[in-house]
């Protein structure tokens, strides 16, 4: 089922989290980390190895010194732009809900 298959990929803490990070273009681990509030070195490291087996971004290491590597989305990984989208606005209507109803 395709919602099964989206949520393989997409599932968890972090994913969504640092796919939208990459959106605003390609970023060093440590930006990352940083951008990513809560994540944890490891727990980032794991999940950027998913994504990139998964297609959805690419590790590109410089050449010069010191060595520099940098994640960005691939062309496949900004597909999920408009599911990110979605998810967006269906959150900032939620959290209005959730308000008016207190």
């Amino acid at each position: 089922m395709g919602v099964h298959d989206a949520m393989d990929v997409l599932g968890g803490k972090w994913k969504i989290s640092i796919i939208t990070c990459l959106l605003f273009g390609p970023r060093r681990y440590s930006e990352i980390l940083r951008d990513v509030s809560g994540i944890s070195g490891k727990v980032l490291s794991r999940e950027l190895k998913e994504l990139e087996i998964n297609v959805l971004i690419e590790r590109s290491v410089s050449e010069s010194a010191p060595i520099s590597v940098t994640y960005s989305l691939t062309e496949y990984g900004e597909s999920v732009t408009p599911v990110i989208t979605v998810l967006s606005g269906w959150g900032q209507e939620h959290r209005s809900t959730i308000k008016a109803k207190r």
